[in-house]
């Protein structure tokens, strides 16, 4: 993990400042808002650490999307679909999907844009011209 997080480091520049928040990222965001944008990287490792301390993912979701509304500056969230393959077999696995589906159908409702990356292309998803 180290070397991903130097490869990212090296890859972006000097211009970026990381900021670290394992579990508060609602302090995080309003410690940084300002002017200039943010990169939360990302969505699903926040939660795996939320869910590893036993903490209360749903609430801090629900905090996440109440601190998203009260932003002035924007705010980019990384996150990783894990709905897409199969239905895995064991308990923690199943409740980690769910979780994680849970927690980007939350969030991508209180963004303006949603988009989501295949295989290195970007597909605007929201907002869209399709009607329901």
């Amino acid at each position: 993990m180290a070397a991903r997080i130097a490869e990212h480091r090296a890859r972006r520049g000097d211009a970026w400042r990381d900021l670290h928040a394992p579990r508060d990222l609602c302090g995080a965001l309003r410690a940084s808002d300002g002017t200039l944008p943010r990169l939360v990287d990302c969505l699903t490792l926040w939660l795996t650490n939320l869910l590893l301390a036993e903490a209360d993912w749903r609430a801090e979701v629900q905090a996440l999307v109440q601190e998203i509304a009260r932003q002035r500056a924007p705010v980019i969230f990384v996150t990783n679909e894990v709905g897409a393959g199969i239905v895995p077999e064991n308990r923690l696995a199943r409740s980690f999907r769910d979780a994680a589906g849970w927690t980007n159908q939350a969030v991508a409702e209180s963004c303006d844009e949603v988009w989501l990356a295949v295989a290195g292309y970007p597909v605007k998803v929201k907002p869209n011209d399709h009607a329901f």
